[in-house]
C-alpha cells in the first residue's frame, strides 16, 4: 500500500548515512526535507508503515488500528488517569489529526524565554519559518462555510462577547469551488520532497538505543512489530535528529542513558468533553472536521469542537450509558465539544525489557479547578447557541438544560468519575540555554552530547495553549538550517 514504494530502503546490512533522523511526523519531516534538499546524506527511520492517506475513513476504527501506536489504546497514568494518542505511521501525527494550525502566541513565546533562556524564539524570528511551512502546507481558511456544529460554537461565544475565531488548516482545496480538498500531511508535503532530493526512508523500523561508536552514532534497529520478519541492524551515522514525539523521544534517550532533564515536564493539554443536544440539525454524514475555537480565556483554557461521527459521539456517552442506545437516532442533533487547559504534568520513564515507556500524568486540586472553571465556561456557550442538554464527560453528573444546572457542575472534577483524553503532547526535553531545567539549547543540540539533536514537541518548554504542530515545524525548520550554517 505504499504510496512511493521505490523510496522505501530494504537494507540488507547495515546503513551509512550523515544524518539519521528517528520519526517521520512534523519535526522529523521538516528536518529531513531541509536537509535533504541543501545536499546531505540523509537516512529518515519511521516505527510505523507507509499508507496512503485514503488507506482508512478519517477518525474512522481501522484508521486508528493501521495508524495509532496502540491501536489508539494509550493512557498516562494518575487520578484521573488521561487517554492519550500518537499516531504510528509516515507523517506521525499529521496523517490522523484535523490539520489545524496556530503559530505560537507570542505570549507564551515571551514566556518560554523569560524563563527558560530559550533564545532567537522570538515571534519576529520565527515569522519566516511560520510562512515558509504556511506557503509549504497551503495553510488556509475553509474556502466556503464552516459545519453548523462549528458554528453554533462560534454563535455561542459572539452572544457573549468572547473571543472565537476559525482556525485556518493545511488543506489543498480543489480549484473549482466544490469544497473538496485533500489535508497536506507530511506523506504528502515534507517526506516526499525529502526522498525526491535522495533522502532514504526506513519504515516500519525501530530504534532501540543510541550508542557512541568511534566518533559516529550507532543506532540499533530492529522491526518494530515482534515477531515480524527482517534482521536487527545498525545505522551508524555523524549526526541523529531524535524527533519520534513527546513520549517517544525521551524514551529512546533515556533506554539510551541520556537522562538529564529528559522525560521529567510532561506536558499536555487536559481535555474535558460534553456532548451537546440542539433542536435543529447540526451534524450530517461527512461533517468533517469542526474549525471554531474559543480563544477568550487562553492561554490556560480554550474550547472547541471534536469529531462527531455516530461512533465519536457514542464514546462521549460513555459516562451516561443509558443514553447510548439515543445516539443511533439522535446524532444529527448531538456535537461534541472539549474544553482544554494547560495545567499539570507528567513523567515519561523507560521499563527495562519493555519497549513502551511508562508514562504518568498528574493533575493537582487547583489544576481539576481550572479544568472545572472551563467547562462550566463551555456549557454556558453552548447554551448561548441554543443547546437544549449538555452531557459532561463526568460519571454520574446530571444533564445541564439551562443557566441554573450550571450550579450542578463540580467545582473541581472528580478524580474517580471524570474522563480526560488529550491529543497534544510536549515538553519531555524543553528547549532552552538554562540548563538546570532544560534537556537541549534553544537549536535543539542536546547538552554535554555532541552529534545529538531533538526536532520535535519534545522541545516545546510548556503547553502553548493551542494546536502545537506549527510550533513544531516553525522551530524544527530553524534548527535544521542553523544545523547547515554550523550554529
Amino acid at each position: 500500500m505504499a504510496t512511493w514504494p521505490d523510496v522505501i530502503v530494504e537494507p540488507p546490512g547495515d546503513v551509512r548515512a550523515d544524518v539519521a533522523i528517528v520519526g517521520s511526523g512534523p519535526g522529523g519531516a521538516v528536518t529531513a526535507c531541509t536537509l535533504a534538499e541543501a545536499g546531505r546524506d540523509v537516512v529518515l527511520v519511521e516505527e510505523g508503515s507507509l499508507l496512503p492517506l485514503d488507506s482508512a475513513p478519517a477518525f474512522s476504527a481501522l484508521e486508528m488500528r493501521q495508524k495509532y501506536r496502540n491501536g489508539g489504546i494509550t493512557v498516562a497514568l494518575g487520578a484521573p488517569k488521561l487517554n492519550y494518542a500518537e499516531g504510528r505511521v509516515v507523517g506521525g501525527g499529521s496523517e490522523v489529526n484535523s490539520g489545524l494550525y496556530h503559530r505560537t502566541p507570542p505570549d507564551v513565546l515571551e514566556h518560554w524565554a523569560r524563563d527558560f533562556g530559550l533564545a532567537h524564539s522570538g515571534p519576529d524570528e520565527l515569522a519566516p519559518h511560520f510562512a515558509a511551512c504556511e506557503q509549504d502546507l497551503s495553510v488556509g481558511l475553509l474556502p466556503g462555510p464552516a459545519p453548523a456544529a462549528s458554528l453554533r460554537l462560534h454563535e455561542g461565544a459572539q452572544r457573549l462577547g468572547w473571543s472565537s475565531l476559525e482556525v485556518p488548516r493545511w488543506y489543498r482545496w480543489a480549484p473549482d469551488g466544490s469544497g473538496l480538498g485533500v489535508k497536506q500531511t507530511m506523506s504528502k508535503t515534507y517526506v516526499p520532497r525529502a526522498t525526491g532530493a535522495g533522502c532514504r526512508l526506513l519504515t516500519d523500523t525501530r530504534v532501540a538505543r543510541l550508542t557512541r561508536d568511534g566518533g559516529r552514532w550507532a543506532l540499533a534497529c530492529e522491526p518494530s512489530q515482534r515477531g515480524a520478519r527482517g534482521r536487527a541492524f545498525t545505522i551508524r551515522a555523524r549526526t541523529v535528529f531524535v524527533a519520534g514525539g513527546a513520549i517517544q523521544t525521551p524514551a529512546l534517550l533515556r533506554r539510551s542513558g541520556i537522562r538529564p532533564n529528559v522525560g521529567l515536564t510532561l506536558r499536555m493539554h487536559p481535555t474535558v468533553k460534553v456532548v451537546a443536544r440542539f433542536d435543529d440539525v447540526v451534524n450530517a454524514p461527512g461533517m468533517g472536521v469542526p474549525v471554531h475555537q474559543v480563544k477568550e480565556f487562553a492561554p490556560h483554557l480554550s474550547f472547541g469542537c471534536s469529531i462527531s461521527e455516530p461512533p465519536h459521539l457514542a464514546l462521549a456517552m460513555t459516562d451516561h450509558p443509558e443514553l447510548i442506545p439515543a445516539v443511533r437516532e439522535q446524532w444529527p442533533h448531538l456535537a461534541s465539544y472539549y474544553a482544554m487547559s494547560d495545567g499539570g504534568v507528567g513523567r515519561v520513564r523507560e521499563i527495562p525489557t519493555c519497549r513502551d515507556p511508562l508514562v504518568s500524568f498528574a493533575l493537582d486540586d487547583a489544576d481539576l479547578a481550572l479544568l472545572a472553571d472551563g467547562l462550566a465556561k463551555l456549557c454556558r456557550c453552548l447554551l448561548a447557541a441554543g443547546a437544549t442538554a449538555l452531557y459532561p464527560s463526568i460519571r454520574g453528573c446530571p444533564p445541564v438544560r439551562s443557566e441554573a444546572d450550571l450550579a450542578l457542575l463540580p467545582d473541581v472534577l472528580p478524580r474517580d468519575r471524570t474522563s480526560l483524553v488529550t491529543i497534544h503532547c510536549f515538553s519531555t526535553c524543553p528547549a532552552g540555554e538554562r540548563r538546570e531545567r532544560t534537556a537541549v539549547d534553544s537549536l535543539g543540540r542536546v547538552h554535554e552530547v555532541p552529534g545529538l539533536h531533538v526536532a520535535d514537541g519534545s522541545l516545546l518548554c510548556g503547553a502553548p495553549g493551542v494546536n502545537p504542530q506549527g510550533s513544531i515545524m516553525a522551530l524544527a525548520r530553524r534548527n535544521a538550517l542553523g544545523f547547515l550554517g554550523g550554529a
